[in-house]
């Protein structure tokens, strides 16, 4: 991923000395399980372990690597440099490639997962944070683009947090779904290392055993991770869409904060364009397209193959440093967000009272006139409304057919908006708790 759209910690874990890292500590825990059970000498892996303050040479594994084509001897022929090749002689012993590499990347996605589960807990401060804000702030609900009926600013910022509640619920599944190692050998027997050997690596590193590898950890499990960070990115577009349209000029019912000197254009100066939460709808697209080769690597030929291995190269650091970078995005979007009260109302009387139509339907059956009758009876006013601009209140009370069903003063009580937010405290309780 690229520097503009990357966060340095998440950065970090992908970097090839991280990876180099890991491998190491796998094969030194590895070798003190070994040596623990009597398999090898003590002093060999006490050796290794006088290598974990080494920086270990990039350059020089992709040097060894240009001769061997294979970068886990290529690094284990590094490591042998560093400790000398006798008391290395016993590193690796009864592993196979992917054990190093299968493990190594589900830490890696760990770690990924515990800066994302950070970040969507910043988000979700942010997002209850305006959700109490703007709890009572009324403006219009949409459907299919077009008035509905009144909501509130906080039901939206509540809703958008219960996504994402729910959203970090996925996240911490998909987190214990992929922490798992291996360190079976080759085909995944045991054949030539103990299992305590990979209960102790594991133990050690904050995984748990895989029941079964068959010399790779399953495919399936990654492809649930990867799923779920789609998903979440599809929230984030979700979020980013209701606020574009919030910002268009027309509507511009809330907004992206302007900082000073900010320019929105580089031909028209008056502009204050959503390049955020655009940004973001572009973003959320990068992150799920990691989901479909995700899910494609889960069936690999028998015991293993290796085309998953390019794949997960990419889609590991690329959609996690994306959907962190995104997720702080987010947040810090939501935190500065302008709000307009006085445009949500000045939307929704565009076309006055229309949108208690519904209201007044109910009232008409509650009278004792019939459905379909009530429907025409409301909808003939409610359409001169679209079509002349006039108010629906007043068209009501010119009606002969809704003053007889219902009278003056049932009318006017038709309109009130507290109607419309009795429910808010109970949604509220619902989304935070008491």
């Amino acid at each position: 991923m690229i520097p503009r759209y990357s966060r340095p910690d998440m950065v970090q874990i992908w970097e090839p000395a991280t990876k180099f890292r890991i491998w190491y500590e796998i094969e030194a825990h590895a070798l003190d399980a070994m040596a623990n059970i009597g398999v090898i000498p003590r002093e060999n892996a006490d050796a290794v372990w006088k290598a974990k303050d080494v920086e270990f040479d990039v350059a020089r594994i992709d040097e060894i690597e240009a001769v061997t084509k294979h970068d886990v001897i290529a690094f284990l022929t590094h490591l042998a440099e560093h400790v000398g090749s006798d008391e290395a002689r016993f590193v690796h012993q009864g592993m196979t490639s992917s054990d190093v590499l299968d493990t190594c990347l589900n830490v890696q996605l760990v770690r990924a997962a515990d800066i994302l589960l950070a970040d969507m807990d910043a988000l979700l401060a942010a997002l209850k944070k305006r959700a109490m804000e703007h709890k009572m702030t009324v403006r219009v609900g949409r459907s299919h683009g077009i008035h509905a009926e009144p909501t509130t600013m906080g039901l939206t910022f509540a809703r958008f947090y219960a996504e994402m509640d729910r959203n970090k619920n996925r996240l911490e599944k998909a987190r214990w779904e992929i922490a798992t190692g291996a360190i079976s050998g080759a085909v995944g027997t045991f054949a030539n290392i103990d299992p305590a050997v990979e209960d102790h690596v594991c133990e050690k590193l904050g995984l748990r055993p895989e029941p079964i590898s068959t010399q790779v950890i399953p495919r399936d499990r990654h492809a649930m991770f990867f799923a779920t960070l789609g998903v979440i990115a599809s929230s984030i577009e979700n979020v980013a869409t209701e606020i574009r349209h919030m910002q268009r000029t027309e509507v511009l019912e809330g907004a992206e904060f302007f900082s000073m000197g900010q320019k929105g254009s580089s031909a028209m100066p008056h502009k204050k364009n959503p390049v955020l939460t655009e940004n973001l709808t572009g973003l959320a697209r990068l992150v799920r397209m990691a989901v479909v080769p995700a899910m494609e690597n889960v069936a690999l030929w028998h015991e293993r193959d290796i085309s998953h291995s390019s794949v997960e190269r990419a889609i590991g650091p690329d959609a996690t440093i994306t959907l962190d970078f995104a997720l702080h995005r987010l947040t810090g979007v939501i935190d500065k967000m302008l709000i307009f009260p006085d445009n949500m109302l000045d939307n929704m009387n565009k076309f006055p009272g229309l949108v208690m139509s519904q209201r007044v339907l109910l009232a008409l059956t509650q009278a004792g006139v019939s459905r379909e009758d009530a429907y025409a009876m409301v909808q003939r006013n409610a359409l001169k409304v679209w079509e002349e601009r006039t108010d629906f209140r007043e068209e009501l009370l010119a009606d002969k057919d809704v003053v007889a069903a219902l009278g003056v003063d049932a009318i006017n009580e038709n309109f009130n908006l507290d109607y419309h937010t009795k429910h808010v405290d109970t949604i509220f309780k619902r989304v935070f708790g008491d």
